[in-house]
């Protein structure tokens, strides 16, 4: 018969137990220390469970828990921006990011107006976790509850108003309505979120209608052009007509005064030489004519002087002589 063949166990050197006991006491403190030790990151807030309930939460740092699944960590980023995008994805995020839209998206982007037109509203809200206790527990899926409340309250603030506020002037409007309400939600159910900014990307109405849409829109700015230039019209034709007026009617009434004026100074003046010509009625009246006559003779081209003392007439004299006799 052939020899026996050496066995495996022959080959190999002799361990001896206790090196064995080393051994799995090494492996088990190295299992005991890895399910231990955990590192929270600054943007970070750990919550710890003890065999599924709540006992602490964890501030950034290296910390220490019970192994062996008797202590579970779940990390929350309290401090880090989150988003949530409605009526679309981004498929790559970048300086030049890529959009898609799905079936889903488009669901929950179509919309109806308070005048019953149909619009797709695409948005973004921002948020940031307040309260992990609250996110986790409160609610039993908060991120799923949270794109909920969102779909209804903007829902419902565009259902409350029209088209066109939605789609031009009110749309400022519109998302500060939103973000308000989707907070005083949160905080009502205890969710733990908070609303930083709700960013409508884009409203647009569906494709199959849109060049009607296009043409109303063009309408309306058309009048608005009209409304516009009609106002600056009225704007520089009204205050050149009520400036002209009050000219007008400050020159009649500056023309009133003065003859008002003049009509007394000559009533005052007739009433003075009335006095004197009571007094002295010869030499008033031999006065008043001597002034008359200094006053007119100088304006006269052509001058045809009188002698009392011949009864014929005196030749026409050269402008400007005068003959005396």
């Amino acid at each position: 018969m052939p020899q026996d063949l050496p066995t495996v166990g022959s080959l190999l050197p002799k361990i001896s137990p206790r090196i064995v006991k080393l051994i799995v006491a090494a492996v088990v403190l190295i299992i005991i220390l890895w399910g231990s030790i955990y590192t929270i990151a600054p943007e970070e807030t750990g919550v710890i469970l003890r065999f599924g309930r709540y006992v602490r939460s964890t501030s950034p740092g290296l910390h220490f828990k019970l192994p062996l699944g008797i202590e579970s960590l779940t990390k929350v980023p309290v401090q880090r921006q989150l988003k949530m995008e409605f009526g679309f994805r981004t498929t790559r995020p970048g300086i030049t990011s890529e959009y898609r839209v799905t079936p889903d998206s488009l669901e929950e982007a179509i919309m109806l107006t308070g005048d019953l037109n149909v619009l797709v509203v695409e948005w973004i809200v921002q948020y940031k976790i307040k309260d992990p206790y609250n996110y986790l527990f409160k609610i039993r899926s908060a991120e799923a509850t949270f794109r909920l409340m969102n779909e209804a309250v903007v829902r419902k603030i565009v259902g409350d108003n029209s088209v066109d506020e939605v789609l031009t002037v009110g749309r400022s409007r519109i998302a500060a309505e939103a973000k308000e309400q989707l907070q005083q939600l949160c905080d009502l159910y205890e969710i733990g979120i908070d609303v930083n900014q709700l960013i409508f990307q884009d409203i647009n109405p569906p494709d199959p209608v849109k060049p009607a849409f296009n043409e109303v829109n063009e309408s309306l700015q058309e009048k608005e052009r009209k409304i516009n230039e009609a106002w600056s019209e009225y704007n520089q034709e009204i205050p050149r007509a009520q400036g002209e007026a009050e000219q007008a009617i400050q020159s009649a009434e500056g023309y009133a005064t003065e003859r008002v004026n003049n009509a007394q100074g000559d009533a005052s003046r007739f009433t003075s030489v009335y006095r004197e010509y009571v007094k002295a009625p010869s030499v008033t009246r031999r006065r008043l004519y001597l002034e008359t006559i200094a006053e007119i003779m100088p304006k006269l081209s052509k001058k045809i002087i009188f002698d009392e003392g011949q009864k014929n007439i005196m030749p026409l004299l050269s402008l400007g002589e005068e003959v005396k006799k």
